[in-house]
């Protein structure tokens, strides 16, 4: 059963620098598995013991106790526990105008989000926060205190590399805001042909490119966007079907749920009905 604690302070409007939101531990039931799918935030899974994979784009990566795995916002991600030797992980998610700044010190990318774990504040960083938090009257800071110690801890484990060859800055641009682009339209009659016009870029261009840096072309991008954003309304409102349809980008709710099966694996209505008071999917 897995166990999650939110931060006291949510949603944290005065302090815009970096914003823990929840932390939580899991013993995984075997193939207990997430995705894929794409997220808002940042999150951190730090495995204890068992084994388990992680994919981002194309890239699949082998996790065994020790190690840890940090997945983006807006990137799609996969994870599944092990069926024979499932983990046991904790995991920390946040987001933060600061945290761009502090993961560049890192060796960190999606495409590399795997790193060793210390001996000592990682391994006990669930426990820490829950122990923070229950003096209600200190407000975030201690919190705050522990998160920017750990990622202390991260750029001394994983520091960035002394000459390191970022993508040309103008590519990162365009890439920057086609994820912008389609974040702020998701629920419109968006098309790479329009949004490549928008931002007044060649539409073969811009989709190799998209590809190449995120791992997935725009469509199937947006699609696995406007699904998360679907999984949300479902748990998290009354809205019918028809109005969730409606709001992520699907005019006829027919093809909607079709969407909907092909990326999760159920109808809209089955999702609804197994995360009955859930708020967070793990």
């Amino acid at each position: 059963m897995a166990i999650f604690k939110y931060n006291p302070e949510r949603p944290f409007r005065g302090n815009p620098d970096l914003h823990l939101h929840y932390w939580g531990r899991e013993e995984c039931a075997p193939g207990h598995s997430v995705g894929p799918g794409v997220r808002d935030l940042y999150k951190i899974h730090f495995i204890h013991a068992g084994t388990g994979q992680v994919t981002v784009g194309r890239e699949t990566h082998i996790l065994q106790p020790g190690q840890a795995f940090l997945t983006y916002p807006h990137i799609l991600t996969h994870y599944a526990a092990d069926t024979a030797k499932p983990w046991t992980y904790s995991w920390v998610a946040f987001t933060g105008e600061e945290i761009g700044y502090l993961l560049s010190k890192t060796s960190l990318s999606p495409e590399h989000p795997v790193f060793p774990m210390d001996d000592l504040l990682m391994p006990a960083l669930y426990d820490r926060l829950s122990t923070a938090a229950d003096h209600k009257d200190s407000l975030d800071l201690p919190l705050k205190a522990i998160m920017y110690e750990f990622f202390g801890l991260l750029v001394r484990l994983v520091p960035a590399a002394a000459n390191p060859i970022p993508l040309p800055r103008q590519k990162s641009i365009y890439v920057e805001q086609c994820l912008h682009y389609l974040h702020a339209h998701y629920c419109e009659n968006v098309t790479v042909e329009r949004m490549s016009s928008s931002l007044k870029l060649d539409r073969k261009y811009l989709s190799a490119l998209f590809k190449k840096t995120v791992g997935l072309p725009p469509q199937q991008y947006l699609l696995n966007f406007r699904i998360a954003k679907a999984c949300e309304l479902l748990t998290e409102t009354p809205c019918t079907i028809g109005e969730i349809s409606r709001s992520v980008g699907y005019q006829d709710p027919l093809l909607f749920s079709r969407m909907f099966k092909k990326v999760k694996g159920c109808s809209p209505k089955e999702y609804r009905i197994r995360h009955a008071g859930n708020d967070i999917v793990l």
